[in-house]
């Protein structure tokens, strides 16, 4: 008979380093998880058209929400009942500020194999995932059952996460190869050339190649919403 296994939370710093700082297994396993991913689209108007165009911006973060439940009336309901925070609070420490980094910390979900995202066709290439990485954004905690003496016995916890990649694996990852066409970039805030310029042609050094087909007399104010036209590399 094939042993359980349980979902597992585990825990890093905020810088996401790879040594883990702790494991967080669930009590019980849950009945459900929700996915939420969605594209961020813009709308480029071109006078005389029909209908503006739309232009791939990026990838909005994935989200991550998790129903867990955890009881511990096992032990008792009575004066010398066990509270069921002692399992519920090391999870809401997941939002809780680290004295030593100042911030959350990263942490990743995982349970079992064929992960959701771990069967992705061929050409998503190394975008497959055995586990959700992110930023544990809110943790909603509902206490079922008490004892005679207030102590809370049994909890229902509502955990939702934020996807959590830096730059360099999300680039590593995606493996950007198309600097052979034109192409055209919607400006978010913060971006430089040089962050345009490696993203679409996977060279950061070629920033003066869009400041010049682009008119960009000072690179370093860029107008967030501008739509930057990036052409091959001749």
């Amino acid at each position: 008979m094939t042993p359980l296994q349980h979902a597992v939370f585990t825990v890093f710093t905020s810088s996401g380093d790879s040594k883990p700082l702790n494991e967080l297994p669930v009590q019980y396993n849950p009945n459900s998880l929700v996915f939420d991913k969605k594209p961020k689209i813009a709308e480029i108007p071109i006078p005389g058209l029909d209908a503006p165009l739309k232009q791939f911006v990026r990838n909005q973060a994935e989200t991550l929400t998790v129903d867990l439940f955890f009881d511990t009336t096992e032990h008792g309901t009575g004066a010398n009942a066990e509270s069921v925070t002692t399992k519920t609070d090391p999870f809401y420490g997941l939002v809780k500020i680290d004295p030593n980094t100042h911030a959350p910390p990263i942490c990743s979900f995982k349970w079992g194999k064929n992960f959701p995202g771990d069967s992705l066709p061929d050409m998503y290439g190394s975008q497959r995932r055995q586990e959700f990485k992110g930023v544990v954004t809110e943790v909603k905690q509902q206490f079922k059952l008490f004892s005679p003496e207030g102590t809370p016995l049994r909890a229902l916890l509502t955990i939702s996460m934020d996807e959590y990649r830096t730059l360099h694996d999300q680039l590593d990852e995606l493996k950007l190869s198309s600097p052979d066409h034109s192409q055209a970039h919607v400006v978010e805030r913060h971006e430089t050339l040089a962050m345009v310029s490696w993203l679409h042609l996977d060279d950061a050094t070629q920033w003066r190649h869009v400041a010049d087909t682009n008119g960009v007399d000072d690179p370093r104010r860029l107008e967030p919403g501008r739509t930057l036209l990036v052409p091959p590399l001749r």
